[in-house]
């Protein structure tokens, strides 16, 4: 008898994160009820309050769930001794995870309706843009104590790094403009734009 990789209870999970996002992205946060995600997660909403205690511990969820779909996770910063290939890596898969169209989704949700409900890019923040700048800040500070770098505010040099990373295609997506004419050259522009930033702040 094979046994399945994950528990029934891991599956229902999945399965709950799988809607919230399809249901959160598609008709935004305000409007996405606790029942709706059970149904279309096919699970009682019992199943989802017992691994989600509220509608805001569930949209967190789904957005950390995203990261770690792109691999975005603590688990690329584990080597300071190696910077060049974890940040080559982190801008891989930051890069790829931005212009995903589940996270352009969120972001517009989340800017449509910041007048009425604030709290929710507030949420957003805190499970997104504050979780990486977070990973980024300790890692750089790791990698200082190495003396190949100084990034000085190590905070403020993940904000530079991130911001750099978005490029042209993610502020062309965010507008809804075409971007056929950058995909070509993405991997050499998030490539560089690494190569850049670390050269900025080693060591002479």
């Amino acid at each position: 008898m094979v046994q399945s990789s994950i528990s029934r209870s891991e599956q229902k999970k999945v399965q709950i994160l799988t809607a919230a996002i399809d249901l959160f992205c598609g008709q935004g946060f305000p409007n996405t009820s606790m029942d709706e995600v059970a149904k279309k997660a096919g699970v009682s909403k019992q199943t989802v309050y017992s691994h989600f205690g509220s509608k805001d511990d569930l949209f967190i969820a789904s957005i950390e769930s995203k990261c770690v779909v792109h691999q975005v996770t603590d688990e690329l910063f584990t080597n300071p001794d190696d910077p060049v290939s974890a940040l080559m890596q982190f801008g891989s898969y930051f890069g790829e995870m931005i212009i995903s169209p589940e996270a352009l989704d969120v972001f517009k949700t989340c800017v449509a309706q910041s007048d009425s409900h604030p709290e929710i890019s507030q949420l957003f923040f805190n499970a997104g843009p504050q979780h990486l700048l977070g990973l980024l800040e300790r890692y750089f500070i790791e990698v200082e104590q190495r003396h190949t770098y100084r990034f000085g505010d190590c905070r403020d040099a993940g904000v530079r790094l991130c911001l750099m990373l978005f490029g042209e295609m993610r502020l062309k997506l965010e507008l809804g403009l075409p971007v056929d004419d950058l995909l070509a050259n993405r991997e050499t522009y998030i490539r560089d734009t690494v190569a850049m930033f670390l050269r900025a702040y080693r060591c002479d």
